[in-house]
């Protein structure tokens, strides 16, 4: 079944695009949740006209996801938590890094950053999407608290 995108969806792709994916996972959850549309021709067609219009209006999204990529990237992130020796009483997750980058003066929402689940303090990274050509790696510390 060929589905036209409404939205971005996790690992199937983004606002948009053309996919092929079973006719129940189709039927039963993204049509009916309004994250895709049939694919049919007329569809198609209308689909190709307003890519086209919005072609140029794409490079401004790109240039400015670009730009806010630099400014994440000179922010330092470190991020305070109880822990015992290395060992968290707790974990850090995307939220944290969400949080600890609007206190840096970036808005960005949690659900476009990929990050593991960490129980340990140490340094790591973690991945941000900002656009779908736009994906900025940030390096973060995890510090106990004193």
């Amino acid at each position: 079944m060929e589905l036209i995108l409404r939205q971005d969806v996790q690992n199937l792709g983004f606002k948009d695009d053309i996919v092929t994916v079973k006719n129940g996972f189709g039927r039963n959850f993204l049509i009916p949740t309004g994250q895709a549309h049939l694919a049919t021709s007329s569809a198609k067609k209308v689909l190709a006209e307003n890519l086209k219009q919005r072609a140029h209006k794409e490079a401004k999204v790109v240039a400015d996801a670009k730009t806010l990529a630099e400014a994440l990237k000179a922010i330092e992130i470190k991020i305070f938590a109880k822990a015992g020796g290395e060992k968290l009483f707790g974990s850090i997750t995307n939220i944290d890094i969400a949080e600890a980058l609007t206190k840096g003066g970036q808005q960005v929402e949690r659900k476009f950053i990929t990050s593991g689940i960490v129980k340990r303090t140490g340094k790591y990274n973690a991945s941000v999407r900002l656009h779908r050509d736009v994906i900025v790696e940030l390096d973060y510390e995890i510090v106990a608290e004193k």
